[in-house]
């Protein structure tokens, strides 16, 4: 039975997750039973209908373990390039769903992680002001006036950890098999590094102070410093730095002048981060971000920083420079040179490619820039769209795994960039970039 609380029990997890997976893959071995009898848009309608009740079950599942098992299901929310677009939309009410900690919880872990807590801190409030599946934010007033944010993890979430990776990955194996015949290694290989990362704080302080130092030339990217003594590994304390909510940020009260001038900053951030630092900030639920009137964007959350190889930034340059130029025909091959290919080694059908490029390059026109979100056909639904229509071919493609939490990055900026309904030089941004990979 649900309820607000965590299940902690290592036992009733594996029981939980063991017997959705057990659901799953019954419901796998009939799909592939049926598919054999069906054939054109009543087997495609079919497996669309199994992905959505399957995706209803997880959503289930996972939010009521929440932990490890929510955080997994909310990255895959965000991937909407490797997710059909209907399942991504069920997993994506798991990005609404928060576990509170009571105050006497709180006191109990802050204190059991920093040592010397009363002597650095004036004030704290227990409870929180923010929550999602690893842990929750606090404010708090240190002795020496600095008004803080302090991320406190839920407890057990290293044991809940181990309950939950053996029995995620067979789920989600099977949850996999209902749309793809691609190699789930890689995918899961990336999942796991990811969450195993972004619940080490320690890990997360580092990626400030380099993203930190990476952007001190850069005025209008504000990161929140890491308070080094009141940090450990569960417990993470940061300057409290508030800007204007996202969503307030996208609504109308805003001139869209200045919502043009925080797209940009989005952008930038992104393309900065992928083409010429090598470094990633790869959450972009736009939650993570607040925004100034001076136009300057406050960014949070840095538990998932993706490293990217040089070979993968060049790739990337080249492909977006071949839009820009028409070099359509060029695409197959340079993303072969990835490992983005069909399973049996073959490039990618240019047919398979061209539909995307045709929405995609409307971004890099010349005159006039493009907006996001602009009319009925907004470049992140009509991706979406395609991306089903062609999901018969993507059941046949390798994905390379430092690839997942890049495209998730960009994908989901697409979908920001879109809200802000921004308008910018987008392709003197573009060459820019790629001429610095």
């Amino acid at each position: 039975m649900a309820d607000d609380g965590m299940i902690t029990s290592a036992t009733r997890r594996v029981l939980k997750l063991g017997g959705l997976a057990g659901r799953v893959g019954a419901s796998v071995a009939a799909s592939q039973a049926l598919g054999l009898l069906r054939s054109g848009p009543s087997r495609s309608a079919r497996r669309t209908e199994n992905l959505v009740r399957n995706a209803v079950r997880v959503v289930e599942t996972l939010g009521e373990l929440k932990g490890a098992a929510m955080k997994v299901g909310q990255m895959l929310s965000l991937h909407e390039g490797l997710l059909p677009p209907e399942v991504a939309e069920v997993l994506r009410t798991l990005q609404k769903q928060a576990p509170p900690v009571p105050a006497e919880v709180v006191g109990f872990e802050v204190r059991g992680a920093i040592d010397d807590f009363d002597e650095l801190f004036a004030s704290f409030d227990y409870d929180a002001f923010a929550a999602a599946s690893i842990g929750q934010v606090h404010r708090g007033r240190l002795r020496d006036g600095r008004e803080v944010a302090v991320k406190v993890q839920y407890p057990l979430i290293d044991e809940i950890v181990k309950a939950d990776l053996d029995n995620l990955k067979t789920l989600l194996k099977r949850l996999f098999a209902l749309f793809t015949d691609a190699d789930f290694e890689p995918i899961w290989g990336e999942l796991r590094a990811g969450l195993l990362a972004e619940i080490d704080y320690l890990h997360e302080a580092e990626n400030i102070r380099r993203l930190t130092e990476l952007h001190a030339e850069v005025p209008e990217i504000v990161i929140p410093r890491v308070v080094d003594e009141a940090t450990a590994r569960t417990v993470l304390t940061m300057e409290l730095v508030e800007g204007i909510p996202a969503a307030e940020a996208c609504s109308d009260r805003y001139p869209s002048e200045l919502r043009d001038r925080w797209g940009v900053v989005l952008a930038e951030l992104q393309l900065r981060g992928l083409l010429e630092h090598r470094l990633l900030h790869a959450d972009p639920n736009l939650a993570n971000f607040a925004f100034r009137e001076d136009g300057s964007v406050v960014v949070y959350d840095f538990g998932c920083v993706k490293e990217v190889p040089e070979a993968l930034a060049r790739a990337y340059a080249d492909a977006f420079v071949a839009v820009i130029d028409g070099r359509i025909s060029d695409l197959p091959a340079i993303f072969a040179g990835i490992g983005l290919a069909m399973a049996d080694g073959g490039e990618i059908p240019l047919e398979a490619i061209e539909p995307y490029i045709e929405v995609i390059a409307e971004v890099f026109r010349e005159s006039p820039p493009y907006t996001f979100g602009e009319g009925n056909e907004a470049i992140y639904r009509e991706i979406i769209r395609l991306g089903l229509e062609g999901w018969e071919v993507k059941r046949d493609m390798t994905f390379p795994e430092d690839v997942i939490f890049v495209n998730r990055s960009l994908s989901g900026h697409f979908g920001n960039l879109s809200r802000l309904r921004a308008t910018g030089p987008w392709r003197a941004l573009m060459l820019a970039y790629a001429a610095k990979a």
